[in-house]
């Protein structure tokens, strides 16, 4: 039996964060086509509302492109029409040319939504559906707030969302409705023929190619990958279309196995495309990035520990008197090697970012030049923030945990 071809820990980590955008030095404008280049290289840039620094999204951009700002992002959407808005594994700003293959998604959620016809009947939100189509089709886009104002709630589930609303979102996930803008973090809704451009309107790919783009297309951004971790990219597909897709293309020879080592010595099967397992990535630039805790590279906590050793987990939702680190701290990168965390806010009031805490991982210390480091990327972190300076609570850098 011929033993699969292997590749290091190192060679992993190089191909792992340059297929991430996380390799090359930072520059590039962060704006129109360069920003356009950036998130069609990611596929997507998930979007989440806490906004100790910036919000998520803003950070995901910013570690790759310094001088990206968050106003870029609005208008690569809203004026570009670069990127539309809906669901990955969570709501995401997914680059625009990807719309037709979310078909499958939208037919997928019409599905579900047909199943709870009978409940939603009782409750009256079923002839919403209707009603808000109506409604948007006649007097033009509109948010949650400019419907149902007089209603009342639904009955468990939807976060007691008041029927208009449900049906809302609802409209969103099968695709009827799109989001035409955000006023602040809310959604402006709007039909989507009004929306997208007619190039990718009117694009439908079958079931079967679209499957096909999903794995080939996860494959490029992951570099290697599981079945599974192929399924999870776009969460766009079931993990059983995904292993038969890699069974036929294996048995076709256009993927291959290989060994990818573990951080701890260990080696774990994934599939790549043979030519990638010839490439050789360029050693990451030895730059210190603060990453957003929703970064692509840190978004399957898994595959990070395995590769990187790096543990992380969010504690927004652990009781203060339990959390190891913070209610939100970041993940520090330096090079291939994921050095600390670092709990940090900008008091806007104040107009500073402060610096609570940063932990270093086990057996790295934080001298003069990485601290150096640390200085000139915590002064880009304010500039994205837009505060004027850095401040340190006494007593910030921690022993490691």
């Amino acid at each position: 039996m011929t033993a699969l071809p292997r590749i290091t820990n190192s060679q992993a980590r190089a191909l792992f964060l340059e297929r991430h955008g996380l390799a090359s030095p930072l520059s590039g404008s962060g704006r129109g086509s360069d920003l356009q280049s950036v998130v069609d290289r990611l596929g997507f840039v998930q979007l989440d509302t806490i906004n100790t620094v910036v919000r998520a999204h803003h950070m995901i951009l910013h570690a790759r492109r310094p001088a990206y700002r968050p106003r870029n992002l609005h208008m690569l959407h809203d004026r570009d029409q670069g990127v539309f808005e809906h669901w990955t594994h969570d709501a995401s700003m997914i680059a625009m040319e990807h719309f037709p293959y979310w078909r499958l998604k939208f037919r997928r959620n019409e599905a579900k939504l047909a199943a709870r016809s009978q409940k939603w009947r009782a409750e009256g939100t079923e002839d919403k559906l209707d009603d808000v189509l109506r409604h948007i089709d006649q007097h033009g886009a509109c948010c949650t707030s400019d419907l149902g104002a007089d209603e009342g709630r639904s009955t468990g589930g939807w976060w007691d969302w008041n029927p208009s609303k449900v049906a809302l979102d609802q409209l969103w996930r099968i695709g009827k409705l799109s989001v035409l803008r955000r006023e602040g973090f809310r959604k402006i809704y709007d039909l989507t023929e009004r929306v997208i451009p007619d190039d990718y309107l009117n694009t439908r790919p079958d079931e079967a190619q679209t499957i096909d783009w999903a794995c080939r297309s996860a494959l490029d951004r992951l570099g290697f990958a599981t079945s599974g971790e192929i399924a999870a990219f776009w969460d766009l597909i079931t993990a059983a279309e995904a292993r038969k897709w890699c069974a036929d293309a294996l048995k076709a020879g256009d993927i291959i196995e290989t060994e990818i080592e573990l951080v701890d010595g260990r080696y774990r099967k994934s599939f790549i495309w043979p030519e990638t397992l010839v490439e050789t990535a360029e050693p990451p630039t030895s730059r210190l990035r603060i990453l957003s805790p929703f970064d692509p590279a840190l978004r399957d906590r898994n595959r990070a520990e395995r590769l990187f050793g790096f543990f992380y987990r969010i504690e927004v939702f652990v009781p203060e008197a339990k959390r190891q680190y913070g209610y939100y701290v970041f993940p520090i990168l330096e090079g291939d090697r994921l050095v600390g965390r670092i709990d940090m806010k900008a008091l806007r009031d104040q107009d500073r970012l402060h610096v609570r805490a940063l932990w270093p991982e086990k057996r790295l210390n934080f001298g003069a030049g990485r601290m150096a480091k640390l200085e000139a990327e915590l002064s880009r972190m304010a500039r994205l923030a837009d505060v004027a300076s850095v401040s340190f609570e006494d007593g910030w850098l921690r022993d490691a945990r």
